[in-house]
């Protein structure tokens, strides 16, 4: 009987050990979903992983902050914060970290603390460059200014997500 139990907890701590081990692009064996941004200011997004497919639209920001979710060849499958999307090749891409700023006039924090002093404040949409990231607040810098921001207010960090 002994033997049963701890079959079926090494069993349930098995799944438990998979189902949260976090999904590997079969290209790069980097995390699926991962932030990058876009590295030219003119990126096509096309229907499927090839130049014969048919462009949907053009993105025209660069370092505008991608969600990549799949990877096939030299081709990443990615998302906006609209949910918007499609495929990009790959050179259009940087790993540099951006974020867009999704609530109006988001201060920036001397330290990560509500209560530290505000340097600047940053209107919906801006774009900035992401650094150290905590579990609430994230380091940004944007138009020479830098300070700390609450993490829910961008769009570009996962929630969870922790930057040295």
């Amino acid at each position: 009987m002994f033997r049963h139990i701890l079959s079926a907890i090494l069993s349930l701590n098995v799944l438990a050990s998979a189902s949260f081990a976090a999904e590997r692009g079969p290209v790069t064996n980097l995390p699926l979903p991962r932030f990058v941004s876009m590295k030219a200011a003119e990126v096509n997004v096309r229907r499927g992983p090839s130049l014969s497919h048919r462009i949907d639209w053009v993105y025209k920001r660069r370092d505008m902050p991608l969600e990549i979710t799949a990877e096939y060849g030299h081709w990443r499958r990615v998302r906006d914060r609209d949910g918007a999307g499609g495929w990009v090749h790959y050179a259009l891409l940087s790993g540099v970290r951006t974020v867009i700023v999704d609530q109006d006039l988001l201060a920036l924090h001397q330290r990560p603390e509500a209560d530290s002093n505000v340097t600047a404040r940053l209107e919906m949409g801006v774009i900035a460059r992401l650094g150290e990231c905590g579990i609430d607040w994230c380091e940004l810098s944007a138009d020479g200014y830098k300070g700390w921001a609450d993490k829910s207010a961008l769009w570009g960090v996962g929630l969870h997500e922790i930057r040295d």
